[in-house]
Order: C-alpha cells, then sequence, then structure tokens
C-alpha cells in the first residue's frame, strides 16, 4: 500500500496547487483588471470635465469682455461634474468643487452690475490656480508616481492678455 500512497500524495499535492494557482491567477487578473476599468473610467471623466470647464471659462470670458449675456454649456459641464463626483478621490473631487464655485462667481459678475476688472482678476487667478490643482490632483489620482506641474497648461489664459484686451476696450469706450 505504500508505494499507492507514494504515488497519491505527489499527485493530489499537485492537483491542488495547480488549481490554487489558477484561482489566484484569475483573482489578481481580475483585481488588475478592475483597477485598469476604474483608471480609464477616471481619465474620460477628467478630460470630459476640463473640456467642459474651458469651454464655460471661455463663453464666461468672452461674455465678459464683449460686454453680452453668456450663453455656456451647463448641461455638459454640470454633467461632467457629475462624473468626476462618481469617480474620483477626495483631492480630486475637492478641486473640482473649488473650479464650480469659482465659475459660480464668475457668473456673478456677469449679473449686469458695472464691470470691475479687479474683481474680474480675483476670480481668473482663482480660476488659473483651481485647475492646476485639479490637473495636479487628477494626475496623481490616476498614477502616485506623476509629479505635480508647477506651469499651468490650458484653461484660463493668462492674465496679462485680458488686462491688455479690457484696457483696449476701455479706451475705445472713452473715445465713443
Amino acid at each position: 500500500m505504500a508505494p499507492f500512497w507514494e504515488a497519491l500524495v505527489p499527485t493530489a499535492i499537485g492537483a491542488g496547487t495547480t488549481v490554487l494557482g489558477v484561482y489566484m491567477g484569475a483573482a489578481v487578473g481580475r483585481r488588475n483588471q478592475d483597477r485598469q476599468w476604474i483608471r480609464d473610467k477616471k481619465t474620460v471623466a477628467y478630460e470630459t470635465f476640463l473640456r467642459e470647464f474651458t469651454a464655460v471659462e471661455i463663453e464666461l470670458r468672452q461674455a465678459y469682455l464683449d460686454d453680452r449675456t453668456p450663453n455656456p454649456r451647463w448641461e455638459q459641464f454640470n454633467g461632467a461634474l457629475v462624473s468626476v463626483s462618481l469617480l474620483a478621490d477626495r483631492d480630486v473631487g475637492s478641486a473640482a468643487a473649488r473650479i464650480a464655485e469659482l465659475i459660480e462667481r464668475f457668473t456673478l459678475i456677469l449679473d449686469g452690475r458695472p464691470k470691475s476688472l479687479e474683481e474680474l482678476k480675483k476670480v481668473h487667478s482663482g480660476l488659473v490656480e483651481a485647475q492646476m490643482n485639479f490637473v495636479n490632483a487628477a494626475r496623481r489620482s490616476l498614477d502616485p508616481s506623476h509629479g505635480d506641474f508647477d506651469w499651468q497648461l490650458g484653461g484660463p489664459p493668462p492674465w496679462y492678455g485680458i488686462e491688455h484686451f479690457h484696457g483696449r476696450a476701455s479706451a475705445a469706450d472713452r473715445t465713443i
């Protein structure tokens, strides 16, 4: 009977190890697949939010400079914000909420009161900082090894351009 057990035990151990290996491989593969799926969804949500934020910011800024009522794409912006809220971690969500708050402040500048370049500058500088914070938080959320940008890419334009345009518009108003 000893030869029977000598053959059975290694075979049983080998089969058990194989089954365990297949199970562990499937579990690890599934976990990695889930992480990749979430990372892909976050990337799309973050890209969409930045695109819609930029569209709203451009429309509000142009309406301010043209002295007209803005017509931003609120549905797309709010939809993108909701998508971020479903997927983002705390830092990204907080950065997106700050952008939404500043966009709201921007709309209040356009409520029919006389324009104030100083008020616009406060909102603009806040939007620049908020956009950079969002981008950096999103980059860390997608891959913690990404370093932070300490410069701005995209988002609100440099302040000197707005100030120059506003000065040009004010000079034209004075000549009329």
